[in-house]
């Protein structure tokens, strides 16, 4: 379908698939067996300068919108999910900072960003708190000119291969949520200790870890926004990223479709193309609807987000439930309709489909998702 994108857009786009298809698509089956960090991602993608897609050209990025950033994700996601996270975590810990940062804040970390020198993680999850992320035990507690954390983190994308953490923490237990407060933590600071990196199903390019923090002083001058403001940080930070998530799904959903086209078109039996078999075509056709489905959500979610609305928090959760359990049962179908071969790790639909299953699940679940869905429809209904 032509969904009209503009010239920038489109270049964006080529970009972000000539990177995909040189440079990730080749070692995208060794780095998932390794469970390795794509670290040469960031200097790829600088050289094109998509590092600085979703930042201001003040601070040394392109300047782009929502739509530019999805289309990043998207293709590189085609090529491979895990390798691709590696800038989608970095993409979701710039939102905090070019959301509610200040001056201060942008000058000083936006363009490392940009430039693909620094690399950023998000730190919200807990044992206890992840789909009820208000519930966060990580403290903040005051201290000469700042705050000392001290908590553990769990499941963190990016953990571990990160320059700094945007970390959300308790101030005042007190309060609930709104005793959650967001802080900028370097990699390198006294009482930061990196954890264990999970053996995962999926996604196994990207790095994920626990996080220590043990009396982990940080400055007043690292505080996002003000103290506590920090779920709403956390949320607003999720309305803007699950499209992202969204893209994801869409780029594993359109990769299996392809392999899959490929394969069915190529392999015999009873004497004719598997592809020709109607059985098999309906399912082609399935397929294909319902990734068409998924991007027409997404991109117009990506359309609201630029033109300035500033409740899609509905929206958002509808592009990411739609796409990631349409990526489920896509990749599912590829896998059926590869047999033998589909099953195999010699092929990339297999890693497809353990790599779709994550996007139901992390930046809230599509249970949780459900749950926004119903409460923005029932807003201020009797």
């Amino acid at each position: 379908m032509n969904y009209m994108l503009t010239e920038r857009e489109k270049l964006v786009q080529e970009l972000a698939r000539k990177v995909a298809e040189d440079k990730v698509r080749p070692v995208a089956q060794q780095l998932d067996a390794e469970q390795t960090f794509p670290s040469f991602l960031f200097s790829e993608l600088a050289q094109t300068e998509l590092c600085g897609v979703a930042i201001p050209e003040e601070y040394g990025g392109l300047g782009g919108n929502e739509m530019e950033t999805i289309l990043v994700i998207e293709e590189l996601s085609r090529a491979c999910a895990g390798i691709a996270l590696a800038f989608a975590g970095t993409v979701l810990a710039t939102y905090p900072i070019l959301l509610y940062g200040s001056e201060e804040q942008k000058q000083e970390y936006l363009p490392k960003i940009a430039s693909g020198k620094k690399i950023r993680a998000f730190a919200l999850t807990e044992e206890g708190a992840g789909s009820d992320a208000s519930a966060v035990k990580t403290t903040a507690v005051r201290d000469k000119g700042g705050y000392c954390l001290s908590g553990v983190k769990q499941w963190i994308t990016n953990g571990g291969q990160a320059d700094f953490y945007v970390v959300i923490a308790n101030s005042d237990s007190s309060k609930g949520a709104r005793g959650l407060a967001a802080f900028l933590v370097d990699s390198n600071t006294k009482g930061l200790t990196i954890g264990k990196k999970e053996n995962k199903m999926g996604i196994r390019a990207s790095s994920t870890t626990q996080l220590y923090f043990d009396c982990c002083w940080v400055p007043d001058n690292r505080v996002i926004g003000k103290v506590g403001e920090g779920f709403r940080i956390a949320m607003k930070t999720l309305d803007y990223s699950r499209p992202g998530v969204a893209a994801q799904a869409l780029g594993i959903a359109q990769g299996a479709f392809e392999d899959a086209s490929v394969y069915t078109k190529n392999r015999v039996q009873f004497g004719q193309r598997v592809s020709q078999f109607q059985a098999v075509q309906h399912i082609l056709a399935d397929m294909a609807i319902q990734i068409e489905a998924a991007r027409a959500l997404l991109y117009q979610t990506c359309r609201m987000i630029d033109s300035g609305i500033r409740n899609f928090s509905k929206e958002a959760a509808m592009a990411k439930v739609f796409a990631s359990d349409m990526a489920m049962k896509v990749t599912v179908d590829a896998v059926q309709l590869m047999g033998g071969c589909g099953y195999m790790k010699d092929y990339p639909v297999e890693k497809r489909m353990r790599d779709a299953k994550i996007t139901q699940i992390y930046e809230g679940t599509n249970q949780i998702q459900r749950n926004i869905i119903a409460h923005e429809l029932l807003k201020g209904r009797k």
